[in-house]
């Protein structure tokens, strides 16, 4: 994990997760999250939580920023963030099942931008995250 200076595009991302976090439905946790992606073309992607009365139904902010992201014809990730928190912002890593997700369109040198502890922004490789992660052949 590094705690280095922040990058500019870690602070974009972090803002735009920011952001897009406000339009998150989560009336049943009141646990809001949003994410920020860049793909490899350099455009940014978001996406917030839905969920749904129909537990488990619901759709990871993670989930969707890489669902538009692949809308959009993008085939990689270079870097995410996501935040989160009920009513304030607290250190929030992505849950298993996007951590995957997230692996599926990574390679060694995408960065998962997170807010840490203070607000310190933290980057990790996927491999960091997900160190027994697996790929389909």
């Amino acid at each position: 994990m590094a705690k280095d200076k922040a990058s500019g595009n870690e602070k974009l991302l972090i803002e735009a997760a920011k952001e897009v976090r406000t339009k998150a439905h989560a009336p049943y946790s009141g646990y809001f999250v949003g994410a920020a992606l860049i793909d490899e073309t350099g455009a940014l992607h978001k996406g917030c939580n839905v969920e749904n009365a129909a537990f488990p139904e619901g759709i990871c902010a993670e989930a969707n920023a890489i669902g538009a992201m692949v809308a959009a014809g993008g085939k990689r990730i270079v870097a995410i963030a996501a935040v989160g928190g009920a009513a304030e912002l607290e250190p929030c890593t992505p849950c298993g099942g996007c951590r995957q997700k997230i692996l599926e369109f990574a390679d060694k040198n995408t960065r998962i931008i997170l807010l840490g502890d203070d607000d310190a922004i933290d980057s990790h490789t996927i491999r960091e995250l997900l160190p027994a992660g697996f790929r389909l052949r």
